[in-house]
């Protein structure tokens, strides 16, 4: 077994307290307007979210910092790139508290360096780059550290959508079986990505992010 693999899936838990539970990251916005209904319905949506959200915010995010691009430049161009407020808020307080939870846990001299920058205003600590700094600080190769964020975001979602929509619990793991090649896509994709492609996001996904702050009821925080 690799030095890091056990560390790697405590890192990628479900149960890890980084506030996951409470976001849709926008589905519940097509919940409520009827689009998102049933496991088939969810399944369309989680694809298209890994191809997009997934892949070139989150994903090129941790490629880039695996190879070298500075933490500081990528923190501000994701803070620039996320236009729906909730989603930014998301990011960095799910962000935040892997920062908090890596410090104690995983300790690095760069992770330590990303608190401090957040702790001053300096950055905001985004949930992908904090992910990335304790990654790579525990030897996870790229497509490796990158597979298991993807897949650890889908998970999270399916696991909210079983309660939202609702579906049953099988529904969702034939929901987390269907994006394995959804994910295994997105981790191909990314690799072949220029910097031109950091933040091109669907608007689509974009205004349903922003209209869910607005919605009369709402089960989730973005």
């Amino acid at each position: 077994m690799s030095s890091y693999q056990l560390a790697l899936q405590q890192l990628c838990d479900s149960t890890l307290p980084t506030g996951a539970f409470a976001h849709s990251l926008g589905f519940e916005t097509y919940i409520e307007r009827g689009v998102v209904a049933d496991e088939g319905s969810f399944g369309v949506w989680l694809s298209a979210f890994i191809s997009q959200q997934l892949t070139y915010s989150d994903g090129l995010a941790i490629r880039f910092l695996y190879e070298g691009v500075g933490l500081g430049e990528l923190d501000a161009h994701l803070s620039a790139q996320l236009l729906p407020r909730q989603l930014r808020e998301a990011s960095t307080k799910m962000g935040g508290r892997l920062i908090e939870i890596g410090t104690e846990v995983f300790p690095s001299a760069e992770l330590e360096a990303y608190r401090a920058r957040v702790t001053t205003g300096e950055a905001a600590g985004h949930q992908p780059l904090a992910f990335a700094v304790v990654a790579r600080s525990l030897g996870v190769p790229f497509e490796e550290a990158l597979a298991a964020y993807l897949f650890a975001a889908v998970t999270s979602l399916t696991q909210n959508a079983v309660r939202a929509i609702p579906l049953g619990q099988n529904s969702g793991q034939r929901l987390l079986r269907k994006a394995h090649d959804d994910v295994a896509a997105a981790v191909e994709h990314v690799r072949h990505l220029s910097w031109d492609d950091f933040g091109a996001v669907s608007p689509g996904l974009e205004i349903s992010q922003m209209r869910h702050e607005w919605q009369r009821a709402r089960m989730f925080m973005s």
